[in-house]
């Protein structure tokens, strides 16, 4: 059958998956070294807040194959990819899962830390709105899930992997240049300038608001107390 040149990942799409993926190697690599890194790691924290709150964004106003109903895997789709069925362009019914999946875990990671600490010298951004006591215990949480992520991460991966070994379909190439070689379907369409810059000034908003720079300043320590010379 012919084969034509679709328009599969728009820009924003694409840029957002890149720098997702950079970041969270990125808070990988400083959560576990640790040290004058951490607030490295709390800072990249704050920036992938922004890049999650885009994607949900345009994962609604996005390009046809960006928004979450065109790739949302109903037990219809699911049935029909295991039926070896399915014909669609983008995420299939279970790349969705894991696409969800990262999405979600990734939400939880930030938003806990944005509250924890390290009973050293780190406090996350928000960490005075909360006791010392649910900050431990976010903290805990965030600590815990990081080895879920490193699954759900690993089976991606993998899947990457199947699908340019096994079954000759390069996930990668289209992620990186925008299109796609298929037998069927049609070019994005939507995602216009206006929507992205709507996405833009949430995403924007979100990490100010992540970056706790809104709060009140702390009030200094009271002095200490003179010792009579006597």
């Amino acid at each position: 059958m012919n084969r034509k040149r679709i328009r599969l990942w728009d820009l924003p799409t694409r840029l957002f998956h890149w720098l997702l993926a950079l970041c969270v190697a990125a808070s990988i690599v400083s959560g576990q070294l640790g040290g004058n890194l951490i607030d490295w790691h709390g800072r990249i924290g704050v920036f992938v807040v922004g890049l999650i709150v885009f994607r949900l964004v345009w994962g609604l106003l996005g390009s046809t194959y960006a928004r979450f109903a065109q790739f949302f895997p109903t037990p219809s789709k699911v049935s029909t990819y295991l039926r070896g069925e399915w014909q669609g362009l983008g995420h299939n019914p279970l790349g969705a899962f894991s696409v969800f999946g990262l999405l979600g875990l990734l939400a939880f990671q930030v938003f806990s830390g944005l509250f924890s600490n390290d009973d050293i010298t780190f406090v996350g951004p928000l960490f005075d709105l909360v006791s010392k006591d649910l900050s431990n215990q976010l903290t805990g949480l965030h600590k815990q899930a990081s080895t879920l992520l490193f699954i759900l991460i690993g089976l991606h991966l993998a899947a990457i992997a199947f699908y340019g070994q096994v079954k000759k379909d390069n996930l990668i190439k289209p992620m990186i240049s925008g299109w796609k070689e298929a037998e069927q379907g049609e070019s994005a369409q939507g995602g216009g300038v206006l929507s992205l810059i709507f996405a833009l000034i949430i995403a924007a908003a979100a990490v100010y608001g992540a970056s706790g720079a809104w709060l009140p300043d702390q009030p200094p320590p009271p002095p200490a107390a003179e010792t009579p010379s006597w």
